[in-house]
């Protein structure tokens, strides 16, 4: 009998570490952000953090407002 993968809500459930270990799906994820942090500097951090805000405030200004009208 195939047991299902557990489900469980990470942000919730691992607050205090991972709860499931090595049977944790997002472990590749978790060694791909560790290995980004030992190699990059803050300095880089900071300046791909701008470009995103950057990025994002420029797509907000060529977008149209969208109004939200008020129900009667």
């Amino acid at each position: 009998m195939d047991q299902q993968p557990e489900t469980i809500n990470c942000a919730v459930d691992c607050q205090q570490g991972c709860v499931l270990g090595d049977r944790c799906p997002n472990r590749d994820h978790s060694a791909n952000a560790a290995r980004f942090i030992a190699d990059t500097s803050l300095e880089q951090m900071l300046e791909i953090a701008d470009q995103a805000v950057r990025r994002k405030m420029l797509e907000r200004a060529s977008q149209p407002p969208k109004w939200i009208l008020p129900e009667d």
